[in-house]
């Protein structure tokens, strides 16, 4: 047995190399949090008011921009303050609580993807099984695994970190391995696959105007994953030997940051319901005021 302290805080460090650039990277970084925050709850709001939007489609775009908000709001503030402290450093439960949502978030936007891939199949590679495979209930059992299974595995993960010591090189590295990376990469093969054969039904298609179409209502999917799943794979599946602290850093800010503030702008860029349910929105609120 040794002697041990208990650990009560964490310093962060090396957040900066450069000082002279500290004031520019948390503009940035204030401006993306800000973005990401009024861009997801503005359309949150306005697809709940909005009953013409009240679709299964809606309804996981609601939850992934929710995520998105659960994402953001527990990282980004406290790397604002770190930016603008002399003081680096986070408590012990501030950092497992951390941890707990930003496991939650990853995993529930994950899981959402890998459901959108599904809905996207069927309207692609089986229309007529359409209605009874994706239609409202079986959306809403779906969406509920999500949130509870993403949920359920977020505590699993926060209970391993709560088994370390914090002591040296106390990493659990079997257990994450089961915890994180067969989870994430089962359900990155079952997105792969189900893009797969959206792209094979693609190409299937003999006119070009058929193929555009086609292509047009599943590119901004398609976008969301690559982004997620590239700072996923980044994170959990390179090697420990080849880390780098620099591209570590900027896989969280892209995670954490930038994601929460493309996505609203992917999945309604080209949606005009969407822009006449904001333009409703912002028409309710200019008459109050």
């Amino acid at each position: 047995m040794s002697n041990q302290s208990q650990v009560t805080e964490f310093i962060l460090q090396g957040l900066l190399e450069a000082p002279h650039l500290q004031v520019l990277f948390f503009v940035l970084c204030l401006s993306l949090y800000t973005m990401a925050l009024c861009g997801n709850s503005l359309i949150v709001v306005a697809i709940s008011c909005s009953s013409g939007l009240h679709t299964p489609l809606y309804l996981f775009l609601v939850s992934l921009l929710v995520l998105d908000v659960i994402c953001a709001c527990p990282v980004v503030p406290k790397l604002l303050e770190i930016l603008m402290a002399e003081k680096r450093g986070i408590s012990y439960r501030g950092c497992m609580a951390q941890m707990y949502f930003l496991s939650w978030s990853v995993a529930g936007e994950t899981l959402l993807l890998t459901a959108m891939a599904y809905k996207h199949y069927v309207a692609m590679c089986r229309p007529l099984h359409y209605g009874s495979t994706t239609g409202p209930w079986v959306c809403a059992v779906l969406t509920g695994a999500v949130w509870g299974t993403s949920m359920l595995g977020a505590g699993v993960n926060t209970c391993l970190m709560l088994r370390l010591t914090f002591c040296g090189p106390d990493v659990d590295e079997p257990s994450f391995f089961v915890a994180d990376v067969l989870f994430a990469m089962l359900k990155l093969l079952l997105t792969v696959a189900s893009h797969g054969c959206i792209v094979a039904s693609i190409l299937g298609i003999h006119m070009a105007e058929g193929k555009q179409r086609v292509f047009s209502t599943c590119w901004s999917h398609l976008l969301v994953v690559t982004v997620n799943y590239s700072t996923v794979i980044h994170t959990y599946v390179s090697p420990g030997s080849s880390y780098s602290p620099g591209v570590g850093k900027a896989m969280a800010v892209l995670y954490s940051s930038v994601s929460p503030t493309s996505n609203p702008l992917i999945y309604t860029l080209r949606k005009k319901d969407v822009k006449a349910a904001l333009r409703n929105v912002f028409t309710l609120w200019a008459g109050k005021l």
